[in-house]
C-alpha cells in the first residue's frame, strides 16, 4: 500500500485504507462493464485496496464485476460484501454467504456486513457470522446502517463485541452521525465506513464548495472527499466508474484542509446540534 493512503485501524488491529472503492450501481449494465472493471483494477494499482459490494447491487452482478476485476490479485484485495437482512437467519446468512463467494469467485470474503437492521433476532445473525468464521468463509464482520441505539443493542449480545465497522451515509449534507453515532463509535476503536461521501455527486455541483475547493486547486468533488477522510476514523468508499474518475478520487488524499478550510465548511453545512435519525439512501 503507497504510503500516501493514509490508515485507520479495525479493532482487530488491521489497518484499514480511508480511502476504498465503492461499487453501488456497478454491474447494471454490460456496456460500461469493461469501464467499471478497468476502475477498480486501476484502484488496485494505485493501492486503494478495498473494495466494498454487496448482493443487493444490481441483483449480485456488482460481485460478478468486483471478481472481474481482481482476478489473479485477490490477495492483494480486501474484499468487503454484504447480505441482506432478508437473508440474516442461520440458515439464510450461509446460503447468501456461499453464493456472494460464488460470484465474487473466491474461498473467503475480509470482511461481511449486514446490510442493514431487519427483522430476523440480531442474536441470530451474530452467530451465523461467528460461524462463518470459524468455517473460514468470512474474516471479519461488521454491520450497516446501524443508529446508535442499534449499536448499542449489538454490543450487548454474546460476541456483539467482535463488529469490525458500522457502514452509513456520511458526507457533509448528511452530518447527522456526528452528533452520537460517531462519537460512540469512535469510543470504541471501530471505524465507521462513509457511503455516498460526495453524494452520488450531488456534492460535486454545490457552490458552497467553489471558494475552498479554488484554493487548493481542487474539484468541489475532491473537497467533499477529502472532507469525509479527513475526519477521525472514517473511510470513504466513493464510486468511481471510470479510470479518470479513480484518479480524480485518489487524488483527493493529497488535499490537506487547513483549519481555515474546515471552519468555512462548518458555515457552509453546519454540524448537527441535536440528534437526528439515521439517514439512508
Amino acid at each position: 500500500m503507497p504510503s500516501s493512503i493514509r490508515t485507520t485501524m479495525l479493532p482487530v488491529g488491521e489497518a484499514m485504507p480511508v480511502l476504498g472503492q465503492g461499487t453501488w450501481k456497478m454491474g447494471e449494465d454490460s456496456r460500461r462493464r469493461a469501464d467499471e472493471v478497468n476502475a477498480l483494477r486501476l484502484g488496485l494499482d494505485l493501492g486503494v485496496t478495498l473494495i466494498d459490494t454487496a448482493e443487493m447491487y444490481a441483483g449480485g452482478g456488482a460481485e460478478e464485476v468486483v471478481a472481474e476485476a481482481i482476478a489473479g490479485r485477490r490477495d492483494a484485495t480486501f474484499l468487503v460484501s454484504k447480505v441482506l437482512p432478508s437473508n440474516a437467519s442461520r440458515a439464510g446468512v450461509r446460503r447468501a454467504c456461499e453464493n456472494s463467494l460464488k460470484r465474487l469467485a473466491t474461498d473467503r470474503i475480509d470482511l461481511y456486513l449486514l446490510h442493514w437492521p431487519g427483522s430476523v433476532p440480531l442474536t441470530e445473525t451474530v452467530e451465523a457470522f461467528e460461524a462463518l468464521k470459524k468455517a473460514g468463509k468470512i474474516r471479519h464482520w461488521g454491520v450497516s446502517n446501524f443508529d446508535t441505539d442499534d449499536m448499542e443493542e449489538l454490543a450487548g449480545l454474546p460476541d456483539g463485541g467482535n463488529v469490525q465497522t458500522n457502514q452509513v451515509l456520511y458526507n457533509l449534507v448528511r452530518r447527522g452521525p456526528e452528533f452520537d453515532l460517531a462519537p460512540w463509535m469512535r469510543k470504541r476503536g471501530i471505524p465507521l465506513m462513509a457511503y455516498s461521501p460526495v453524494e452520488q455527486g450531488a456534492l460535486a455541483r454545490n457552490a458552497r464548495l467553489a471558494a475552498v475547493a479554488a484554493r487548493h486547486g481542487a474539484t468541489e468533488a475532491q473537497i467533499a472527499l477529502a472532507w469525509v477522510m479527513h475526519q477521525d476514523g472514517v473511510i470513504a468508499i466513493p464510486k468511481a466508474s471510470s479510470q479518470a474518475h479513480l484518479r480524480q478520487n485518489f487524488a483527493a488524499l493529497d488535499i490537506k484542509l487547513t483549519p481555515d478550510d474546515l471552519a468555512d465548511l462548518d458555515r457552509a453545512f453546519p454540524p448537527p446540534t441535536r440528534k437526528r435519525g439515521l439517514e439512508m439512501i
